[in-house]
């Protein structure tokens, strides 16, 4: 039961946002499909016990399909059952015009990323059906409370199905409109790949590679697109860095402190060169000023040449874009590392709204400590531990609390 229990963990883990758009196509209800995907969930862990199918996430589809079809065949209300069965007939054509996006998930991020929703209920809901997010998991991206978001989601779905909200991409002319939604969800679908809040990894290598997939398509789609070319570019210079970014025991490792010769430079190249291109548009935006603080990082040799002034500067520059106390946060870091310690500290003691943001709190206990206000540091980093999730940034913030503590 274990084995087969760690395999339909790690298929619902990897694979949901494939499968479950797969059976959104196919059923044309996202309700719908989501049900039948946990009943095949179900019926894998008994299933399974035997040993695990070649293709986990096939059996899973096919699986859910049939589950879909009993679902709707104990379904009471007639006329719906009919409907229903009608649409995942096999041999039924298929009512939606042919999309311009060749994915099935870029679809589902569509249908998801509808004008008919909030943005922020946009993005959460396609963390939640695309990537396979947890609630948890999504709630932290969003510096908000659990419960919060839980309600969000379910408002979310129930706006799709009272709609009548249809599950393809918009035509070609609103596709620009559309795009910033959409280019939100990806990158928090990366920063979970990247700072992982799972337990027990801080990196998760599909959910970035599934981003970078993704942005490359819509860059396909849409080509010279500066936001999405700078989005591009930012996750690139990002993972670039990924091999350095822990240790042997999966721990992490700051900025500061990476081996920059494991850094991957031809990728940092290629960055740069989504950048330049962005850039030769004339039209700046939040991602293109990230990625460009993230050149300056990726192209210095050092954590002392690194340009931080201009970094700064940058940083206000994002600010009026797109005004966000995180920004703040970073701002007051770059500040920090010019020198000025003690406006930084007065900086982060300004910002509102981050008291669960373990980042934070270390950064402040970091700066403490380089002041010589040792107990204050510990406090601040303890802080930081009290809202951490992840395995790995728990031990990092012991050890620190430990060195400062004298070993003890």
């Amino acid at each position: 039961m274990t084995e087969s229990r760690d395999a339909v963990e790690a298929v619902f883990r990897e694979e949901y946002g494939l499968v479950l758009a797969g059976l959104v196509r196919y059923t044309g209800d996202l309700q719908l499909a989501e049900d039948s995907l946990q009943d095949a969930c179900i019926a894998a862990l008994g299933a399974w016990r035997d040993g695990i199918p070649a293709n986990p996430a096939a059996w899973l589809t096919t699986t859910a399909k049939r589950k879909a079809i009993d679902r709707v065949r104990r379904a009471k209300n007639l006329d719906l059952k009919y409907q229903a069965l009608g649409h995942i007939t096999p041999d039924q054509p298929d009512p939606q015009p042919v999309d311009a996006v060749p994915d099935d998930r870029l679809r589902l991020i569509f249908t998801c990323c509808h004008p008919a929703l909030k943005p922020d209920a946009r993005v959460a809901l396609t963390l939640r059906t695309v990537a396979g997010l947890t609630t948890p998991e999504i709630a932290r991206a969003f510096v908000v409370a659990e419960p919060t978001m839980a309600q969000r989601i379910v408002r979310a779905k129930r706006k799709i199905a009272d709609a009548g909200i249809p599950y393809r991409t918009p035509s070609e002319a609103d596709l620009p409109g559309r795009l910033p939604a959409v280019l939100a969800v990806i990158y928090l679908v990366f920063n979970e790949g990247y700072a992982s809040s799972r337990a027990d990894n801080l990196l998760r290598r599909p959910l970035t590679d599934e981003a970078i997939r993704l942005a490359g398509i819509i860059d396909h789609l849409l080509p010279n697109q500066p936001e999405v070319l700078g989005l591009r570019a930012l996750m690139e210079f990002h993972d670039a860095r990924a091999s350095a970014r822990t240790d042997s025991e999966g721990l992490p490792v700051l900025l500061p402190d990476q081996d920059r010769t494991l850094w991957e430079h031809k990728r940092i190249d290629r960055a740069v060169d989504l950048l330049d291109r962005a850039l030769e548009i004339g039209e700046p935006g939040p991602y293109q000023i990230q990625a460009a603080i993230a050149s300056l990082h990726a192209k210095a040799d050092s954590p002392e040449t690194t340009d931080w002034d201009q970094i700064a500067d940058l940083y206000a520059a994002l600010q009026r874009h797109s005004p966000s106390p995180v920004i703040d946060l970073n701002r007051a870091v770059a500040v920090a590392m010019t020198g000025d310690r003690r406006e930084a500290l007065r900086m982060i003691a300004a910002i509102d709204g981050l008291d669960d943001y373990p980042y934070l709190h270390a950064s402040r206990a970091s700066l403490l400590a380089d002041e010589g206000e040792i107990e204050r540091a510990i406090a601040a980093y303890q802080s930081a531990l009290d809202v951490t999730e992840g395995a790995p940034e728990q031990q990092f913030l012991r050890d620190r609390i430990a060195d400062l503590s004298g070993g003890s």
